[in-house]
């Protein structure tokens, strides 16, 4: 039996997302497929490496397949899928963008602006209100995350 196509989304997301092992970003990864599947982009946040708080994941991804798809920035019909429930900034981009569908893996209840904190998406003031599907491969995204930020603790000296 084939795998769920949004959960094969975040799979390559999360291919993304541990890209970013290597560096001091958060590792957050997204990709944005075309209406057939096919994808158009992906990324994985790169605020530290670019010294810009605009990098995000979905930010950059949705920027790249912009060049490459539709009329220069609309991306209708495409799906993104991202590790992480976007924050209001990535939320407003894809709304912007007109993506159709957005899938995320874990919720962020602190700053997740798709349905945790915020429904940016689904505020019915917008022109744009693209599908939701969250919680895909979650167990899995919040564990690349744990993993990141228990490497960033610092532990107290040894007596």
């Amino acid at each position: 039996m084939p795998e769920d196509p949004d959960h094969a989304a975040v799979r390559t997301a999360l291919g993304f997302a541990r890209a970013a092992r290597d560096t001091a970003d958060v590792p957050i990864g997204a990709v944005v497929l075309g209406p057939d599947g096919t994808e158009l982009a992906g990324a994985h946040n790169a605020r530290e490496e670019l010294a810009d708080p605009t990098a995000h994941a979905e930010i950059l991804a949705i920027r790249a397949a912009a060049r490459v798809y539709g009329d220069g920035w609309r991306l209708d019909g495409c799906t993104l899928a991202v590790t992480v429930e976007p924050c209001t900034m990535c939320a407003g981009a894809l709304v912007l963008a007109r993506v159709s569908r957005v899938v995320f893996g874990a919720w962020e209840p602190r700053t997740g602006a798709v349905g945790s904190l915020w429904d940016v998406v689904r505020d019915r003031r917008l022109n744009h209100r693209p599908e939701v599907r969250g919680g895909v491969l979650a167990e899995e995204c919040a564990g690349l995350l744990e993993e990141f930020f228990a490497g960033q603790r610092v532990r107290p000296p040894e007596e």
